[in-house]
């Protein structure tokens, strides 16, 4: 298991703001609030901030390669 230190800058980020996770999944920040307000990608909010956990888009993306492939 492999242990991160949360001080350091390179390490991986657990949580992502609106616009880094659109960035990541290369969609606009339009169509990432419409994902979160539909329910396709969960987000959270921390404070009155809204995040995106990464394993969120994980699960999003494998939802999308399973219902294409179905198709």
């Amino acid at each position: 298991m492999t242990t991160t230190n949360p001080a350091d800058p390179d390490a991986p980020r657990i949580l992502l703001t609106v616009e880094a996770a659109a960035e990541r999944l290369s969609i606009s920040r339009t169509r990432m609030y419409a994902l979160i307000k539909t329910g396709d990608v969960t987000s959270v909010r921390v404070g009155r901030l809204r995040r995106i956990p990464t394993a969120a888009l994980d699960a999003f993306t494998t939802q999308l390669l399973t219902t294409q492939h179905a198709a």
